[in-house]
């Protein structure tokens, strides 16, 4: 048994037990409420630079596949390639593992990827501290440091660049005469590139700093991603020229945002973010008077779009029903749209893979 500790930038220190890898972290920490998904959580590039704590009490109970690919080379079981959080903070973690896909331990994962956790933590207590106070930096030292390690913030730097891709990749839906969609990569979740597959569209799957205007495209995609919108200055130009063009937009997560910025409307930090598998999202009417639709959605940041910032050529498509943030917005006229929350779910329900739907049949409509 190795101790180890959480230590809050306000100088709050919650001990634990180490496990997974030895070498200290330092991030954003962060909680998420959902009771699942622990797999898929840690693989989302939105986690990128955060040490992630989770609300429910039992985690590692269900294991960790094998690394594998579907037919389109995209990872089954996870969201990327690799562990995207710094580190991860949990009550108690189960060394015994029961689940017909699994194949190692969380445990024996985590130290595989070099990431840090801690166990024995009462995560409860650390979540209501972080609503109180708002979200912290902190550092992870999963074994006794021989000295503090020093506190570090991700959002000051260009997360997006160190989890989009490096190149141009496509994938193809194996439907003759397919409509083609560019993703814009600022960290897209394997799930976002399925749905869109599963729709018959190709996808052509950029960098974040890409000029993907010299593609030929029917539609654009802008991923969800890490950090701080602010920082993606160049996926932000791209986008905003792109608006010029009649192809239908679809924004996800830190795609609502992008898309916000690049039609001129503002962000700003939440204080502690919503990161979860059950957040209610209510579809506003065009009037603005709330519609009859609410979906439950899997959530993943800690940013949003200032609702009275938007142009008048857009409106707020939904609002979140707990504190009423922005969780999307669609133009008057034109097919684009976005959504805060994550449609593709995993983890999470399927409420609002509706959305896919849509946007597919908006580009085929555009290809009339």
């Amino acid at each position: 048994m190795r101790r180890g500790r959480l230590r809050l930038e306000d100088g709050s220190v919650f001990e634990g037990v180490g496990f997974g890898a030895t070498e200290p972290v330092a991030g954003e920490v962060v909680f998420n409420t959902g009771m699942v998904g622990y797999p898929e959580s840690l693989t989302d590039p939105s986690y990128a630079g955060q040490i992630l704590v989770l609300t429910y009490p039992l985690v590692g109970n269900y294991g960790v596949p094998a690394f594998e690919r579907d037919a389109s080379g995209l990872p089954l079981g996870f969201e990327s390639e690799r562990i995207q959080a710094a580190g991860l903070v949990v009550w108690e973690h189960s060394g015994r593992y029961s689940h017909a896909r699994a194949a190692r331990s969380l445990d024996d994962w985590l130290r595989e990827e070099g990431i840090p956790a801690l166990a024995g933590v009462d995560t409860r207590a650390v979540t209501k501290h972080l609503r109180s106070s708002g979200t912290m930096l902190g550092a992870l030292e999963a074994a006794d440091p021989e000295e503090p390690l020093p506190l570090f913030d991700p959002n000051a730097t260009d997360l997006v660049a160190s989890v989009s891709v490096g190149e141009v990749i496509r994938y193809d839906c194996g439907a003759a005469g397919a409509p083609t969609v560019v993703l814009l990569d600022c960290g897209a979740k394997a799930s976002i590139i399925r749905s869109l597959l599963a729709r018959r569209m190709n996808v052509v799957r950029v960098p974040h700093d890409h000029y993907f205007l010299g593609v030929t495209f029917d539609g654009l995609v802008i991923s969800n991603g890490p950090g701080d919108p602010t920082m993606c200055r160049a996926a932000t130009r791209n986008i905003e020229r792109a608006l010029a063009f009649e192809a239908p937009i679809l924004g996800i997560c830190l795609g609502n945002q992008l898309l916000a910025l690049a039609a001129g409307a503002e962000t700003y930090k939440l204080p502690f973010g919503h990161r979860s598998q059950n957040q209610p999202c209510v579809e506003l009417l065009p009037s603005g008077e709330r519609g009859k639709r609410c979906v439950i959605t899997s959530q993943n940041h800690g940013y949003a779009v200032r609702a009275g910032s938007l142009p008048d050529d857009w409106r707020l498509w939904f609002v979140n029903a707990n504190d009423g943030t922005v969780e999307g917005i669609r133009h008057r006229s034109k097919p684009r749209w976005s959504v805060q929350f994550h449609p593709e779910a995993n983890p999470g329900p399927v409420d609002s893979a509706w959305i896919f739907d849509d946007f597919a049949e908006a580009v085929a409509r555009g290809r009339r």
